[in-house]
């Protein structure tokens, strides 16, 4: 990977990126990032993208499996995933940037759909990975990037740029990935509408028996393929999810935690408040409180 390439990416991201902020684009699928110290580990939920790495060095952690990112690679999500993410290297010399792309599962079937080929499915994959940008799909996304300076552009070339970056990351070498969560029939797919399920629905009681049959899945492959692809049992998928939105909820809407802990699904305010000390390392006032002070 040409050094040179990175460079002049990162700073088109620059001149488009406000420091330490993550920015929302005219182009709704983009993101930029630019950070001048390191982070502390922000909770999360990331939705089907690619996050490419252009300077500094990112961590992102999934049920406790660690996946580091430098620069000229980019992790790849394939499903919602709840996760805890940092910069680990940033200084005013030299930021963090990175750029965010979200991915349509649609566009996915589509291309699938026009013949793009690919290897045959296997054993559902997770559904994270990092690797190696290679060249084709740094130049499209560079050339995303780009249209931020012509808007006239961005309504005509955006969607077909972004379909473009589709297929690149379809037939890289983590393409396996995407095709198993748009592909009918595969275990990975039926694990995409478990998760859309849980996702919308987490605040409900959660019944594995009858996620499972609504999937098409027996018990044991239900629970040995959605482990495979998150890392995670669906129990602790939805107590993920779960203690994630109360936070928001408790930040955004200043909810105090017995609230926001009905309001996702927990009957006793106690059990919400242990399990949120085992997640966030401290009782929901005292994090609340933290948080708040450093915005």
């Amino acid at each position: 990977m040409h050094n040179a390439e990175l460079t002049a990416l990162a700073s088109a991201v620059q001149r488009q990126a406000t420091p330490d902020k993550v920015v929302i684009t005219p182009i709704p699928e983009l993101k930029l990032s630019c950070f001048t110290t390191p982070t502390e580990m922000t909770s999360l939920v990331y939705e089907p993208c690619l996050c490419l790495i252009l300077q500094g060095s990112k961590e992102v952690v999934l049920a406790g499996e660690s996946y580091c990112m430098d620069p000229a690679q980019f992790l790849l999500v394939s499903v919602d995933l709840p996760v805890d993410a940092r910069v680990l290297e940033a200084t005013t010399v030299q930021p963090y940037v990175g750029v965010q792309i979200s991915l349509d599962p649609r566009v996915v079937g589509e291309l699938l759909a026009d013949g793009t080929t690919v290897s045959a499915p296997g054993p559902s994959e997770r559904g994270l990975t990092v690797t190696a940008v290679e060249p084709p799909l740094l130049d499209a996304v560079r050339r995303l990037v780009d249209l931020l300076d012509t808007p006239s552009d961005l309504r005509p070339l955006a969607p077909l740029i972004l379909r473009e970056i589709t297929h690149r990351v379809l037939t890289g070498p983590q393409g396996l990935r995407l095709r198993q969560i748009a592909l009918a029939g595969a275990p990975a797919y039926r694990i995409a509408r478990a998760i859309r399920w849980l996702k919308e629905h987490f605040a409900e009681p959660l019944r594995i028996e009858s996620l499972a049959d609504q999937v098409g899945m027996s018990i044991s492959a239900f629970h040995q393929h959605f482990k495979n692809v998150t890392a995670m049992t669906p129990l602790q998928y939805q107590k993920r999810m779960r203690l994630q939105e109360a936070r928001n909820l408790m930040l955004s809407e200043k909810l105090e935690a017995a609230e926001a802990a009905f309001r996702v699904g927990y009957e006793s305010p106690s059990q919400f408040s242990r399990e949120y000390r085992r997640l966030f390392g401290a009782p929901p006032r005292q994090d609340i409180a933290a948080l708040s002070a450093e915005t």
